[in-house]
């Protein structure tokens, strides 16, 4: 009897053991089932305005309202090969055969471009298409035209296209020249080939002459980047509105280093205007060469300054020579506005019209006299084809 009830007791142990694990174990599974799982908070930032606002710190809207106005130029140029005489030689022909006649291979280049009126007007640098046999412009939309020249300026490094096509999306040209050093710019073009392209930079400069590139200069000078592929494109203002077309980069490797210029807008407008109406730019001319004074020169001569141009020579027949303009003459001012050296003299004159009649200021023999010269018409530069 003893026996039995020690089993019995035993086994209510073991029952009451498992029912209190059970117990446990359920309670826990059904808080496990009822915890909502963990949430993790992201911050995000507020949903855009309606009209799209741009975020602090973007040009994005002068990037949308400039981008559809820069293209893309592509040129090919024929290498023309000459005929060598052996060809023509009857018994050469006979052991070597007929040499296909025919222009060789083409050259391919490219450059940027800017529309300047919705009938399709393009704005470019002369280098760009110089020479050039066949010249194509790709717009933004993605559809290509093939262009004809309406007119360039090799003196300025400038020329206009037209491509036949109605509803461009002309460029806004900033009015008065207001850019200012410091002003933030954008650079658009197609650098390398690789499509087109928005780099941002300052103004670092303006007027930057005596660079050697064109016979005349007044860049904006910026460190926006420039890269070949770049020139003819456009620089714009924070509005983007064109304030410079892209022309040259100052590099030791070919690529940018910081130091790009631009041909004002202004500067690019007049030239540009002339060109539809004339197909050509006219400037004025007074048949001199002429020298910046150095220290030594100064010296030399007997000079009080630098400042001024030394007619170094006079062409023959010129206005210059009919005005009674000699050499070693120091001209000091034309039209009343001074002269601190040659190339500002060069802009002047060019500023004049032909047959006009201007007072010119001279020093010579340290005596100051004035001529009146009749402004003649600047010969057109031309430049050699390859």
């Amino acid at each position: 009897m003893h026996r039995l009830w020690l089993i019995f007791a035993q086994t209510v142990t073991v029952l009451l053991a498992l029912f209190l694990v059970v117990s446990v174990l359920q309670s826990a599974w059904l808080t496990t089932q009822q915890t909502p799982p963990a949430v993790v908070a992201f911050q995000e930032a507020p949903p855009a305005a309606a009209h799209d606002a741009p975020m602090p710190g973007s040009y994005r809207d002068a990037a949308r309202a400039a981008l559809p106005s820069v293209v893309h130029i592509y040129t090919t140029q024929t290498i023309r090969q000459q005929r060598n005489p052996l060809f023509d030689d009857p018994i050469f022909r006979h052991f070597f055969g007929e040499r296909p006649d025919g222009d060789g291979p083409k050259n391919a280049g490219l450059g940027s471009g800017v529309i300047v009126s919705a009938n399709g007007y393009i704005l470019t640098n002369y280098h760009v298409i110089e020479a050039a046999d066949d010249i194509q412009i790709s717009l933004n939309d993605g559809s290509a035209h093939k262009a004809r020249i309406i007119g360039s300026d090799p003196e300025s490094d400038l020329a206009v296209l037209q491509i036949k096509a109605d509803k461009l999306p002309a460029i806004t040209f900033d009015q008065g020249d207001r850019v200012s050093v410091g002003d933030i710019v954008l650079a658009i073009g197609n650098p390398f080939g690789v499509g087109q392209t928005v780099t941002m930079g300052i103004v670092s400069a303006l007027g930057r002459s005596h660079l050697g590139i064109n016979t005349f200069e007044n860049f904006i000078q910026t460190d926006a980047a420039i890269n070949p592929g770049n020139s003819g494109g456009a620089l714009v203002d924070i509005q983007g509105n064109l304030v410079g077309i892209n022309t040259a980069i100052y590099s030791r490797t070919g690529g940018n280093q910081g130091i790009g210029f631009a041909i004002p807008a202004g500067s690019a407008r007049n030239i540009m205007e002339q060109i539809i109406e004339h197909g050509s730019v006219t400037r004025g001319w007074i048949g001199v060469e002429t020298q910046e004074i150095s220290p030594e020169l100064a010296e030399s001569f007997g000079l009080p300054d630098t400042e001024g141009a030394l007619i170094a020579g006079v062409m023959r027949g010129g206005p210059a020579e009919a005005a009674g303009i000699r050499p070693g003459d120091v001209l000091l001012a034309v039209g009343g506005k001074p002269v601190s050296d040659p190339q500002v003299m060069l802009d002047l004159i060019a500023a004049l019209r032909p047959d006009e009649r201007v007072a010119f200021r001279l020093r010579r023999d340290r005596n100051i006299v004035e001529v009146e010269v009749k402004v003649g018409k600047r010969p057109a530069m031309r430049r050699a084809r390859n």
